[in-house]
């Protein structure tokens, strides 16, 4: 069984590296009518981490769902493919740098990290030993750009560190997803079989209505201090979710919504910068002919609109377009603009896609998982995943107002690329556990040994 899921994997990672290397090509040929000249460089590093993921995944986790990382490959290849068709945009219309060779630094990083990540966690299930530790670093890492963080583009989200930026909120949402799984897995009974019953809910008693106020005031702590709309809107949905899983009580959904939308309006309504981003989504046009409000400069979002428009359902072809015009930000979150102007609707769609069956094999996950913990851990961190392209895609077509987080594993951005891989990580070792697990009972109590739990409830 395990052998035929690497076969699987090795097959589909061939197919990966055939439409990574077919999308360089097509666009090189596009713009220079020639083959790229980094053409060789870009089969032999798409060919050196696939082969080598799937090395270290056949030794250390040999049982993990076959898709998860061919999935994220696949999503990595295609960003280094746009962000190298970006960069001679930019080059040519802005002189900027070039930012495709530090984005492949980066997924030999995360990729590495991953590998890493799968050797040394031999059980996820150690990661409930720590949790409390896990969530006071990630509440550290959450309010630090708050005191130390630069200012960029209207939110502090990073902090510069020895030269390099670093933004914490990708690597919390992993933390507070361990965190959660962990919390929830011990008072889970408690959450769920308490209260008051109102208008045929039961509602959560007040004392243990504490972790989701504390979460609450903390997401609108970093949305004013911070203007982090994306982060926010991520660390409360993730926490939302798991309560709603573990504790099958629609109450906790009701109140989150309620509490989300009293924070995003009070916050909406007083914090500038916020204020500013509601007012650009209300009235893209109006931002685009100048008629701006005070504090605001940005016409990217009627940008974003004319990139669709203009790709239609088919696109305008994969280096034919003008992604450029969006500016600062075309590599970042607004990247998934440039699939829909040279890729069209059917890209778009192809791209969302694949994030859904990603999300999909992480839920998965959780339903084959044998254990609590990993049951929970599985639905956060797919619930994260779905989160932040919810918000990014949201905010790019218009949808909801702008967040400015990075679109995982396409956009540019080390933080968010090394983050990603760690959470393929975790997923990876959960499925290995939860199948071989599986086999374990099929074969029967006589003829396999299994490692006992090395944590409690």
């Amino acid at each position: 069984m395990a052998g035929a899921r690497r076969r699987t994997e090795a097959l589909l990672l061939v197919l990966v590296i055939g439409i990574a290397v077919f999308g360089h090509v097509s666009a090189g040929l596009a713009m220079n009518g020639e083959l790229p000249q980094q053409l060789t460089s870009f089969v032999i590093s798409m060919t050196l981490l696939s082969l080598v993921g799937h090395l270290g995944i056949r030794r250390f986790a040999a049982y993990a769902d076959p898709l998860i990382f061919p999935l994220a490959m696949l999503l990595t290849g295609l960003g280094l493919v746009l962000i190298h068709r970006l960069d001679q945009g930019y080059i040519e219309r802005y002189n900027s740098d070039a930012n495709a060779p530090g984005q492949l630094l980066w997924t030999v990083v995360g990729v590495a990290a991953c590998i890493l990540v799968v050797a040394l966690l031999r059980d996820h299930r150690l990661l409930q030993r720590f949790i409390y530790i896990t969530m006071a670093l990630a509440l550290v890492l959450l309010i630090a750009p708050a005191f130390f963080g630069a200012d960029t583009y209207g939110a502090k989200r990073w902090i510069i560190l020895f030269g390099f930026s670093l933004q914490p909120g990708e690597f919390v949402k992993i933390m507070i997803a361990i965190f959660f799984a962990g919390y929830l897995v011990i008072h889970r009974d408690s959450l769920a079989l308490t209260g008051r019953r109102f208008l045929g809910m039961r509602l959560p008693p007040m004392r243990q209505l504490g972790p989701i106020i504390t979460v609450w005031i903390v997401s609108m702590l970093v949305l004013v201090f911070e203007r982090d709309l994306g982060t926010s809107l991520i660390f409360f949905g993730v926490f939302v979710v798991m309560l709603y899983v573990a504790t099958e009580r629609t109450s906790w959904i009701v109140c989150g919504l309620v509490m989300a939308a009293v924070g995003a309006f009070v916050v909406g309504s007083t914090e500038p910068h916020v204020k500013a981003r509601v007012a650009a989504w209300l009235n893209p046009l109006s931002y685009y002919w100048q008629d701006r409000p005070p504090g605001v400069t940005s016409d990217q979002s009627a940008q974003a609109l004319f990139s669709f428009g203009t790709g239609g359902v088919s696109g305008t072809g994969l280096g034919m377009g003008h992604p450029e015009l969006i500016k600062f930000a075309g590599r970042s979150d607004f990247i998934l603009t440039t699939v829909g102007e040279e890729l069209g609707l059917a890209g778009v769609m192809a791209v969302l896609f694949l994030y859904a069956l990603l999300v999909q094999r992480g839920l998965r996950m959780a339903l084959a998982a044998r254990d609590p913990f990993g049951k929970l851990l599985a639905v956060g961190l797919a619930s994260a995943l779905a989160l932040q392209v919810f918000v990014v895609a949201g905010g790019v077509t218009g949808l909801i107002p702008l967040t400015g987080k990075a679109l995982p594993f396409l956009a540019k951005g080390g933080s968010s690329l090394l983050a990603n891989w760690i959470m393929i990580a975790l997923l990876l070792r959960i499925s290995d556990s939860a199948e071989r697990q599986r086999e374990a009972d099929a074969l029967g109590p006589a003829e396999t040994t299994i490692t006992p739990v090395l944590v409690g409830r």
